[in-house]
């Protein structure tokens, strides 16, 4: 059976989701501003990462790929604690369709993604 993604519109505001369901709510329409990468400073420290209140950040192998826009909330919480500031809060809709898909890797090696259902 395939899930359909919600997004902020079909939501209902004050409601709180079941435990584990955050991966089936397509958060990333809630976004204004969305993260950039530099990829050429990155450093890998993983701070984005783990700091993460939407675990949108994909990291593979111990370096980071990306950021899914499918969650990520734009809270900008990676950009402020960036040891080398790489990472850059661009408005959502001023974002290049090169930098969005430079930032946005293709598959989610740490789950299944709902994309693919």
């Amino acid at each position: 059976m395939s899930k359909k993604l919600l997004n902020k519109d079909e939501m209902v505001p004050g409601a709180v989701a079941l435990g584990g369901t955050m991966a089936e709510l397509y958060t990333g329409s809630w976004r204004i501003y969305a993260p950039v990468t530099d990829f050429q400073k990155c450093v890998h420290c993983l701070t984005c990462w783990s700091l993460c209140p939407d675990s949108a950040v994909v990291v593979r192998d111990g370096k980071k790929l990306g950021t899914d826009y499918q969650y990520c909330k734009g809270c900008g919480i990676c950009a402020t604690e960036c040891p080398v500031d790489c990472i850059e809060m661009k408005l959502e809709t001023d974002l290049t369709e090169q930098e969005r898909k430079g930032e946005e890797p293709q598959e989610r090696p740490d789950r299944e993604s709902p994309r693919k259902k």
